[in-house]
């Protein structure tokens, strides 16, 4: 992976035009890039729209070729992406005829139950995600090849993306919709209005928590009862302390649990657990994020679909965030963090396959992306054809502070083998850290890798 370089001003984002950002995202290999940005920075950009729209004339040629209907499962459980994906079906339904049945179920549990449901009788279609997890299935026989799919649509992504969704054989096997990054989100009125000043480093980011504790305000939103979202603290806090490489390494097996520098995150962690809120595990990240809104809390750190929360639009425009701080080690000017690319897959078996492969071209255009982006404004697209012009600020802050990352990783439960990351696996083991911070650390470290062993 190519890591350009970061210089480092107060903000955490380097201070370089917008236009520089948007291209430096096309060029970083191997993760999730926002090369659709580019359409709305000049006459360069307009190579890629041609390609885009050329993609789209052939997704739609073989789209009216296909015909009957096909099922969908469909992680897109809250309020907001149920809607915004509801509008993009409707959208290929009356382009092309096909009905889609939608079959959604809550998001934790599809992504529990994700191996039993591919190994009984799936969707034609269904939700997923880039990385690891998307490979994982592949190798298993389990989601149908489309590279075919990407003959058609793959000038209207970049190689990045295309890297993202090839299978351990050179096969492609998903195909993106959107990214976003994890990030510290907080409403700049409250802010403004506390005198609080955005933190770039740990012992600021500390500082600020003990200042919004004494103005008796909860430093931090938290919520884990689905077990997925503390995963994102454990990645970021690892990022910043032991760099991508140790990360990656970790989550693949290549390196230990009981190595001292795993302690070392769990160590900062209980350091920071008092900023938390408390009673995480018997709340939702919907009810976190409610916290944040209404400024009981004064931050949340989680992926930016966290302002579907924000359904008053004044509100959602008061929404802002930065990276999560440094942490003075070495692997500071990585900037790693987790920006998961989330997408579609088939099934191992579609009844209607020419169906399916015709709704996946639909959703690899920047008309069916945008559309979803219309309802559900908190990710950008993958597309090269989509039209940017619309995008909010939260939007294009989004692609500079990914731009601006050396290293991306797709987030601990994408990363590595889903029977690990489970409610049996991290998520039971993280769960159990926060319920007792002060346990032995060194038991609870080895008891993780003793079940990672029992999984080889």
């Amino acid at each position: 992976m190519v890591s350009p370089d970061i210089p480092q001003p107060p903000s955490n984002i380097p201070s370089v035009s917008r236009r520089q950002v948007l291209r430096g995202l096309a060029g970083v290999a191997g993760i999730a890039t926002f090369p659709g940005l580019l359409a709305a920075c000049g006459d360069d950009a307009s190579e890629s729209t041609a390609a885009g729209a050329a993609s789209t004339e052939a997704g739609a040629a073989s789209t009216a070729a296909a015909s009957g209907s096909i099922t969908f499962g469909s992680n897109y459980s809250d309020a907001t992406p149920k809607a915004a994906m509801q509008a993009v079906v409707d959208a290929f339904t009356a382009a092309s005829g096909i009905t889609v049945a939608v079959n959604t179920v809550d998001h934790g549990t599809f992504q529990d139950q994700i191996s039993s449901y591919l190994q009984g009788t799936p969707d034609d279609v269904f939700t997923w995600f880039a990385g690891y997890r998307m490979r994982f299935f592949a190798a298993q026989g389990l989601a149908t090849d489309v590279s075919d799919v990407w003959a058609t649509v793959g000038d209207n992504y970049s190689d990045a993306f295309r890297i993202a969704s090839t299978g351990d054989d050179g096969k492609q096997y998903f195909i993106p919709i959107y990214n976003y990054p994890w990030v510290v989100i907080y409403r700049k009125s409250f802010f403004e209005a506390q005198g609080y000043e955005i933190p770039t480093t740990l012992a600021e980011f500390t500082a600020l928590g003990d200042k919004m504790t004494s103005d008796g305000i909860v430093p931090l939103a938290f919520g884990d009862k689905d077990g997925w979202p503390a995963m994102g603290t454990f990645d970021i806090l690892n990022m910043r302390t032991n760099g991508y490489d140790f990360h990656i390494g970790l989550m693949s097996g290549a390196e230990t649990w009981t190595d001292p520098r795993v302690k070392a995150v769990y160590e900062t962690w209980a350091g920071l657990l008092p900023h938390f809120q408390e009673g995480a595990l018997g709340r939702t990240w919907q009810d976190a994020a409610q916290s944040m809104l209404s400024n009981e809390a004064g931050m949340y750190f989680l992926g930016t679909f966290a302002g579907e929360q924000a359904t008053d639009p004044e509100i959602h425009d008061d929404l802002d965030f930065f990276p999560f701080p440094t942490l003075g080690t070495e692997f500071d000017a990585e900037l790693a963090i987790d920006a998961p690319i989330d997408g579609f897959m088939l099934s191992k078996a579609p009844e209607n396959i020419d169906g399916a492969k015709a709704f996946l071209e639909f959703l690899s255009t920047g008309e069916a992306q945008s559309i979803f982006l219309e309802s559900s404004p908190n990710n950008v697209a993958a597309a090269l054809d989509v039209d940017t012009s619309s995008y909010t600020p939260f939007q294009v802050k989004m692609a500079e502070i990914i731009g601006a990352s050396g290293k991306i990783a797709q987030f601990l439960d994408r990363d590595t083998r889903p029977d690990f990351a489970g409610p049996n696996g991290m998520q039971g083991f993280i769960q159990e850290f926060l319920s007792d911070p002060e346990q032995d650390l060194d038991a609870h470290l080895a008891t993780i890798q003793d079940f990672w062993d029992s999984l080889a």
